[in-house]
């Protein structure tokens, strides 16, 4: 389901608690890294689910009007034409979706008057009333609505986030891991697209993205990261003007040191990808400044150690 640059927050994410002290030893750490990577996925099917039980709500709410002691005209033939959506329908009749739903034992009993909250949003929303005014039917508005509706009232409902924060701490950081995955999902999915195939099938991987090639990675780089973190310390000090290491940002170090596993001991990853990629994770966790910190010591970091041979690069390695 994730991607490498995913699966590099997390190693990053999980780093940061072992070097804060909040993991007793490497294999507890590793162990919580791999768990919190598994539940993204419970995650993304909580968020669709909620998704569900909103327009479960919207529909009990329309039979509950046809049958008032004087409904209007309106209440006695309601537009349905949301609640027919031919992707709404696909994700209701989808097997796998019920099945997980299910394993995961995901339930919103309790939590009726946020779906309520929800659905008054979305009901009385300018695209809720568009959407039943427009005269076309056709695959791609119903496509084109489900992805504004997920957008702008469920994914950015304070009512899912909360949800998810009480049921695991760590779901703050993967909300939005997850819910681009389900607009990804959404995106994907074709007219014609099998209620027996898994929603999970559509991602179109990367082609070195075998499942257990990912586990390794992921592991890998964890280890490889914390076993030559004392190594990789004085590497950066060497390169520091005027610095001490204990100036600079936790998270800084981290994703430093991280690149240079990457460089050291993963010979088919090409600097140039581990040099971007670490990059733009700088972008999403540390400051502008730090971006450009980052930068220029694992530009000399690579340079130099190229200049020692200490970088062999194989196969997919190679390519610059």
């Amino acid at each position: 389901m994730l991607g490498r640059r995913q699966f590099r927050i997390k190693v990053l994410q999980g780093l940061y608690a072992y070097f804060q002290g909040g993991e007793p030893g490497l294999v507890k750490a590793e162990e919580s890294l791999h768990q919190s990577i598994e539940r993204i996925t419970e995650l993304y099917f909580i968020q669709i689910s909620f998704f569900l039980e909103v327009l479960d709500f919207y529909s009990r709410r329309m039979e509950d009007a046809k049958h008032k002691y004087y409904p209007t005209d309106e209440e006695l033939n309601p537009n349905t034409k949301l609640l027919t959506n031919r992707v709404i329908i696909k994700l209701r009749k989808n097997r796998d979706l019920k099945s997980k739903i299910r394993e995961y034992k995901i339930s919103w009993t309790e939590e009726q008057e946020d779906i309520r909250k929800v659905y008054l949003r979305l009901r009385d929303s300018k695209e809720h009333t568009e959407y039943l005014r427009s005269k076309e039917n056709s695959y791609k508005e119903d496509h084109a609505i489900v992805v504004r509706v997920l957008k702008k009232f469920i994914l950015r409902s304070e009512e899912l986030q909360f949800f998810c924060e009480e049921r695991s701490i760590h779901w703050v950081d993967d909300f939005e891991i997850a819910a681009s995955f389900i607009l990804k999902t959404i995106k994907l999915m074709p007219a014609d697209f099998p209620d027996s195939d898994p929603l999970l099938s559509m991602f179109v991987r990367d082609p070195v993205a075998d499942p257990k090639e990912e586990h390794q990675f992921t592991a890998e780089l964890f280890r490889k990261t914390i076993t030559h973190s004392k190594e990789f310390e004085k590497m950066i000090q060497e390169r520091l003007k005027n610095w001490e290491l204990d100036r600079i940002a936790l998270t800084d170090i981290i994703l430093i040191k991280m690149a240079l596993a990457e460089f050291l001991y993963f010979p088919t990853i090409p600097i140039k990808v581990t040099m971007n990629e670490y990059i733009e994770l700088s972008k999403l966790f540390s400051t502008v400044k730090s971006k450009l910190f980052i930068n220029g010591i694992l530009d000399k970091l690579q340079t130099d150690l190229m200049e020692e041979d200490r970088i062999r690069k194989v196969g997919r390695g190679l390519i610059n």
